[in-house]
């Protein structure tokens, strides 16, 4: 199943609960694509017959989990009809227990997203109204206020989705623009009503997987910009280190053929196509005009050396990860489903967050392991006696007199690995710590949530560690002679330079390493080095 959409459907999207697509996830949350989003006419009509089928299974009589009975271990008592309306208001009520920081607005606007295509799939007997008001508040920017914590994973997302289910009814606030006020006035303000949730409808938006799937969504898009960066800084650590490209050739990758492996050397490979500082291969014709005489070596370390093995992990992790979360996002994963065709209550488990916990902590893994394979790339680089001539911690030489006076990146190498550890640290999975809920109702629980946020985490952390790596390698570039790099890395370094300055002094490279950093989140550094 595709994670992306042709360039000339990117106008719109139309949700059907079978084609949304990763990169629309990714677009609508940044707030880059303001597209027009809707509901298909055949999702409307799916969604206006699986609550007709409802309605009729109420009036057989029929006890229907959550609709006219409690909830989990309350599934024994039976509620009439003329309370279910309360039932939905009070399972609002007593979920909303989240605690710690909010949700980021991307986080928000993936969740929502995502919940209004799930129901669009039409299965969760859940009125067109609910969900056209909450394609309104994302159209508006009109984010509920979402607590990241109190998940378990498994009866959905209930603790986080009850907040933005509750400010569709005008309970609990909503953000607009770093403002934030009670839904209702929010709603009022933007000519917008609350709506009364019928019977289901409440828990049709709740017991769903989109609060984790939105966290793993954005992490696999940032994990793909983060394995090219790594690509990137592999080059550059070859090149500026005078070590081999040939290690990154064609031959031994051929005869290993994971894909992701192959494809990150070639890539590197092509990066370094045209560089004066790398060795000349080793080969039968001794004649390597253009090739600057510096200190060579015939072999790197692993942490050069075996790059594609390792970034090619993420390569090949990110492709079946994709194809996982793309399935999630465009599921019925709510509880009780109803089958309009057959008037057909199913009742079962596709709220269990097991795919989405396992995806994202084999992406926490693949990440992490591309830090660490950064920090030991970045740690070669200010070692001088590792680094081939480089000056210990790319400090600025200064005269005679400022000799010690500056460290150069010390402490950006120190923090570098206090990400990194971090990082790994976050790769534990969170999917082992199942435990029993609701009195033994949810006795076996997937975590998905801690396992997604875990992956969104880690993500960040790693880009910033290759944006640290990355200014340390702009840095060499000058020391060495920006002239001598190849074509590619060459028009890298120039982007780089574009938004930070040589170190000539030492100063704060805080501000620096966020500003590579949304580099590398945009893409914009790897694009217009592979483009030359």
């Amino acid at each position: 199943m595709s994670t992306s959409r042709p360039a000339d459907s990117q106008q719109h999207i139309t949700l059907d609960g079978h084609r949304l697509t990763l990169d629309d996830v990714r677009a609508t949350a940044t707030g880059t694509d303001r597209r027009t989003i809707a509901l298909s006419e055949e999702a409307r009509t799916r969604m206006a017959a699986s609550v007709r089928a409802k309605e009729e299974l109420i009036a057989s009589g029929a006890a229907l989990y959550g609709v006219t009975t409690g909830f989990g271990d309350s599934s024994d008592r039976q509620i009439s009809a003329a309370k279910t309306e309360a039932l939905q208001r009070n399972l609002l009520r007593f979920l909303r227990v989240g605690v710690g920081p909010y949700a980021a607005a991307d986080v928000v606007r993936a969740t929502m997203l995502i919940r209004a295509n799930c129901s669009a799939r039409g299965n969760s007997a859940i009125r067109e109204e609910p969900v056209a008001l909450l394609l309104d508040l994302l159209r508006t920017d009109l984010l509920p206020r979402i607590p990241e914590r109190g998940s378990v994973g498994a009866s959905g997302d209930l603790a986080p989705l009850s907040y933005l289910a509750a400010a569709l009814t005008g309970e609990g606030t909503l953000l607009h623009k770093d403002r934030e006020l009670p839904a209702a006035e929010a709603l009022r303000m933007h000519g917008l009503k609350p709506v009364r949730l019928q019977a289901k409808e409440a828990l049709a938006l709740v017991n769903g997987t989109s609060f984790m799937a939105a966290y793993a969504a954005l992490a696999h898009a940032e994990a793909r910009e983060l394995a090219r960066a790594a690509e990137l800084c592999t080059a550059l650590t070859a090149e500026l280190r005078c070590g081999p490209a040939e290690q990154f050739a064609p031959f031994p990758h051929d005869h290993k053929p994971h894909p992701g492996q192959a494809n990150s050397a070639a890539r590197i490979h092509g990066l370094l196509t045209g560089s004066r500082l790398t060795a000349p291969p080793v080969s039968a014709d001794t004649s390597h005009s253009g090739y600057v005489e510096l200190d060579r070596h015939i072999q790197d370390p692993y942490s050069i050396r075996c790059a594609p093995h390792v970034i090619g992990v993420l390569h090949d992790t990110l492709e079946w990860t994709g194809r996982w979360l793309t399935i999630e996002i465009n599921s019925s994963n709510d509880n009780p489903l109803f089958d309009a065709d057959t008037t057909t209550v199913h009742n079962s488990g596709n709220f269990y967050g097991g795919h989405v916990a396992h995806a994202a902590q084999a992406l926490t893994s693949a990440v992490a392991s591309v830090a660490d394979l950064l920090d030991r790339q970045l740690q070669l680089l200010v070692d001088d006696r590792y680094s081939h001539g480089l000056p210990a911690n790319l400090a600025p030489l200064g005269g005679p007199d400022e000799a010690g006076l500056h460290h150069g990146f010390k402490g950006a190498q120190i923090a570098a690995s206090a990400l990194t550890a971090e990082a790994l640290h976050l790769s534990m999975p969170a999917g082992s710590f199942s435990r029993s809920t609701e009195s033994h109702n949810q006795d076996k629980v997937s975590m998905g949530t801690i396992a997604a946020r875990h992956a969104h985490t880690a993500t960040r952390l790693a880009t910033h560690v290759a944006g640290i790596h990355l200014l340390a390698l702009a840095q060499a570039a000058d020391l060495r002679g920006p002239d001598l790099l190849a074509p590619a890395t060459r028009a890298a370094h120039t982007t780089l330079r574009r938004h930070c300055a040589v170190l000539d002094s030492d100063r704060p490279l805080d501000e620096d390493i966020s500003r590579i950093a949304a580099l590398i989140h945009t893409g914009t550094l790897h694009t217009q080095a592979e483009d030359c």
